[in-house]
This record gives structure tokens, C-alpha cells and sequence, in this order.
């Protein structure tokens, strides 16, 4: 980033400037946001890898196995691609201008404020309704072995405030947790696929005389419930590729954003490669696809078909700390968003304040209050909890994605007409590549409009907007001179 990008683009609006921070910057921090860059490429690395690595995967794949059969590999594979066309969008845009909030940053200067705003604030939201789905079914994991002794609600509670407390630590300590906890869901995702290759080549556990490649299309084919039911999994599948965007939050706190964002960003094909396309190949070879049920892991019900019921216990024990893990990355996220929201006179000041170790501790703390609301949830409908916030935080997530493609769509253009700075670090098949996964994510959400399950999420989107446009309206009226409200040149 040059230093003409650092004076034209690092501009805050007046009056909202950062309270409880120095104005002289110390150093390892972000010029202009206060925050340290902490975050090694260790952990920028593993935050990447393990951010896309939780619910959706390992509690999630469960019902869309019993919906889709093996077709799932598919529907997989052809959204990890788009997710890929859309990580490198999201590169392109961090590499012109590396920066924390980066997605509502983006969105205010090529889009407009208006869409800067809706943007910030929805992605908290996604974070917030995430963070909800997490301990929902970190509440699910620990019925393994307490069955219905303790009440899943107070499951959801007592991680809900452990993982608050752990987020007011520094961000490098942070990274340093969010590292192991991803570490964590690594080794056991490979030691699955290690253990599902021995069983298929050697034969060992009591699913040896059933394993076979061939249980890919040997009942009822491999689209048993036909190419319909694959394209209904796919709100499943886009769920569990949320969070993959979180290098663009960690931006405004990596030590050498240039090098390693992208590193971290071309890492996704093979991720998808291994832990969901391998994963899913594995296991459906070695237990059959009708033996999963909807609300089961899938990794933790094929250890027990295969008789390893100690397997089974490591398994629900990793896939609840990838739930925690995911949640504590949520909380990360939304004090952020929130104090980026502030700092550009979008949301309350008291949002911009920072603690001496550089968390933003006010809206770390409203974020993990609203998501109190999950402890309700499981405690009203313990059964459904998980399938109501599922399709709500799809919609919000997606968002994100949207305008991450119209963004670097709008930024190509005008770096190709001389009117902005090329980025190090270009989009291939862009603008194109960014037109296909944009239709590819309205026809998901077509397809959510067709499911009744997870067509309230569509209800909701526009009640949302609702709320954001009024909000947004009165915000300019009383600071009409604002900055926050004048589309950037």
C-alpha cells in the first residue's frame, strides 16, 4: 500500500474520533484504528484454515447427507469454487487497501455510505446469529455424554460467557488460542480420512465388510433424492463456508498484511479439497449415506458404526471445540465491526473505545449480551434451535459475499481506467468469475425461498432492511454534515 492510498483512504469523519485510545500511535499499531498488529502468519493462517471449519461441517453435513445422499460431494465442490472466486475478490480488495472492517469500508466507497452502513451492521449481525448457532450446538455436542441429565440451555449459557471472557484478552493472545483451537480441528479432520483410507484398504472396526468407494452410487445412485434434493443442501453447504472471510476482519491487526493475507487466501482450494470434499468422500464410503440423521454429527456417527466408541468420544469432543472455536472467532469479529461502524460516525461513539491491550471492549460486550438470546432459544426449543438461526445467519452471511463481488467489481473498473492504484494481488477471471459467483448466490437463495424450513430467514431479511434504512435516515438527519454520509470521491 502506498503512501497516497494511507492519505487518501485512512480519513475518519470528525467528531468520532477513538476515545480511550493515545492520538500518537505506539508502535505495531494500525495507523488511524488504534488496534495492534498481533496476529502472526502462524495465526493468520490457522484463523483461515479453522475459520470455515465448524458447525456447518460437523453438525450441519448431517441433515444435508440424509437430504442429498452423496450428490452432497457436489454441491460441495461446485461451492467451494465460487468461494474461492470469492476470497480472491476479497484479496484483490485487501491488498489495494488492507484495513479492519474491511467489507463496510469496501462497501463505502464504491457502493455508497448508505451500503457502508447496511453492511457493517449486518455482518455484526451475521456474527451475533453465528454466535447463537455455536453454542446452540456446542449444547448438542455435550448431550453425547450427559444425555438429558443438564439442560442444553445451561450448556449454551456457560459457554456464552466463557468465551466473552476469553475475548477480553489481547489480540495476539487471541490468535495464539484461535491457532491451537484450529490445530485441534485439523489433526482430527485428518485423522478421519487416515482412519476411513486404513478401514478401506485394510479392513479393520466393524464397518470393514460394508466399506466400499462403491457406497458413493450403489444405493439409489449418486443423486438418490435426484439433482433437486442436492440443490436444496445448498443453503447447508453455503452455511458451512461462512467465516472464510474473516482474514478481511483480522486485516487491520496482521503484522505483514501484503504477504500473508494472500498466502492465507490461496490456501482455500486445497482446504476445501481436504476437509470437506475428502472428509464427506470418506466417510460416505465406509458408512453408507441413509445411516445419518438430521442433528447428528456425521463424524461422530460413523465412529460409532465403526464400533470405535472411544473414537466417537475424541470426535464430539473436537467438533465441540471447533463450535467454541467459531464463536469465539464471532466474538472477535462483531467488537470490531462495531467500533469500525463508530468510527465512521455510523453507530454510537462509545463503540470506538479501546482497552489498553486494544480490544474493543464496549461492543465485545453488547455483541455477547445479544447473543444471551441463544441461551433463550435452547431453552424454549432445544429440538429446533439450531435449524431457526441456521438460515438466518446463511442470509446476513451472504450479504457479506454480495458486496464483497460488487465492490471488487466496481474497484476493477476504475483500476483499469487509471482511476485507483492496481492491487499486488488480482482476481483471475475477474470481473467474470465475480458475475458467476454472484448469480451463483442469488440462486441459493431462490432455493432458501423454496425450502419452508429455511424461507423465515426470508421474511426477516427485509425487516432487517427496514430497520437499517430507518436508522440510517435518522443518523443523517441529525448529522447531515457528517462525512459518514457523503459518498467518498
Amino acid at each position: 500500500m502506498t503512501s497516497a492510498q494511507v492519505d487518501q483512504h485512512d480519513e475518519r469523519p470528525a467528531g468520532n474520533e477513538a476515545a480511550g485510545t493515545d492520538s500518537v500511535n505506539t508502535p505495531g499499531e494500525v495507523a488511524g484504528e488504534g488496534y495492534q498488529r498481533g496476529l502472526g502468519a502462524r495465526q493468520i493462517q490457522m484463523i483461515a484454515i479453522g475459520g470455515a471449519i465448524g458447525t456447518g461441517l460437523f453438525l450441519g453435513a448431517g441433515k444435508a447427507i440424509s437430504k442429498a445422499g452423496p450428490s452432497l460431494i457436489l454441491a460441495y465442490a461446485i461451492a467451494g469454487l465460487v468461494i474461492f472466486f470469492i476470497m480472491r475478490a476479497l484479496g484483490e480488495l485487501l491488498m489495494y487497501r488492507p484495513v479492519s472492517g474491511s467489507f463496510s469500508e469496501y462497501a463505502r466507497e464504491f457502493v455508497g455510505p448508505f451500503w457502508g452502513f447496511v453492511t457493517g451492521w449486518t455482518y455484526w449481525l451475521f456474527w451475533v446469529v453465528t454466535g447463537i448457532t455455536e453454542v446452540t450446538a456446542a449444547a448438542q455436542y455435550m448431550a453425547f455424554w450427559t444425555h438429558s441429565d443438564i439442560p442444553q440451555w445451561l450448556y449454551a449459557l456457560v459457554f456464552t460467557l466463557i468465551l466473552y471472557a476469553v475475548n477480553l484478552i489481547s489480540v495476539k493472545l487471541f490468535g495464539e488460542l484461535e491457532f491451537w483451537f484450529s490445530m485441534v480441528k485439523v489433526t482430527a479432520i485428518v485423522g478421519m480420512i487416515l482412519i476411513c483410507a486404513g478401514i478401506l484398504t485394510v479392513g479393520f472396526s466393524d464397518a470393514a465388510d460394508t466399506a466400499t468407494v462403491a457406497n458413493l452410487w450403489n444405493d439409489r445412485g449418486f443423486f438418490p433424492k435426484g439433482i433437486g434434493g442436492t440443490l436444496m443442501t445448498l443453503q447447508i453447504v453455503m452455511f458451512a463456508f461462512l467465516a472464510v472471510e474473516l482474514v478481511g476482519v483480522t486485516a487491520g491487526e496482521s503484522k505483514d498484511p501484503e504477504k500473508t493475507l494472500p498466502k492465507a487466501i490461496n490456501t482455500v482450494p486445497w482446504r476445501i479439497a481436504v476437509f470437506y470434499i475428502g472428509a464427506l468422500i470418506m466417510i460416505l464410503s465406509v458408512v453408507p449415506w441413509h445411516e445419518f440423521q438430521p442433528g447428528v454429527s456425521p463424524f461422530v456417527a460413523a465412529f460409532e458404526k465403526m464400533g470405535l466408541g472411544l473414537g466417537a468420544g475424541i470426535v464430539n469432543f473436537v467438533v465441540l471445540t471447533a463450535a467454541l472455536s467459531s464463536c469465539n472467532s464471532g466474538m472477535y469479529s462483531t467488537g470490531r465491526m462495531l467500533r469500525d461502524l463508530a468510527l465512521n460516525g455510523q453507530g454510537p461513539k462509545v463503540f470506538t473505545k479501546l482497552t489498553k491491550s486494544g480490544t474493543p471492549l464496549v461492543g465485545t460486550t453488547v455483541s455477547a449480551a445479544l447473543m444471551l438470546v441463544g441461551v433463550w432459544i435452547n431453552y424454549v426449543a432445544p429440538g429446533k434451535a439450531f435449524d431457526y438461526v441456521v438460515s438466518f445467519a446463511t442470509i446476513s452471511g451472504m450479504w457479506a459475499w454480495i458486496m464483497i463481488l460488487v465492490c471488487q467489481i466496481r474497484y476493477r473498473a476504475k483500476a483499469e481506467r487509471g482511476e485507483l492504484p492496481q492491487s499486488s494481488f488480482r482476481a483471475p477471471g475477474a470481473p467474470y468469475t465475480s458475475w458467476f459467483a454472484l448469480l451463483f448466490i442469488f440462486m441459493v437463495i431462490v432455493m432458501m425461498g423454496v425450502d419452508k424450513d429455511s424461507r423465515v430467514s426470508l421474511y426477516c431479511a427485509p425487516l432487517w432492511g427496514l430497520i437499517l434504512g430507518v436508522s440510517y435516515l435518522v443518523l443523517k438527519a441529525k448529522n447531515p454534515e457528517n462525512k459518514a454520509f457523503a459518498k467518498r470521491s
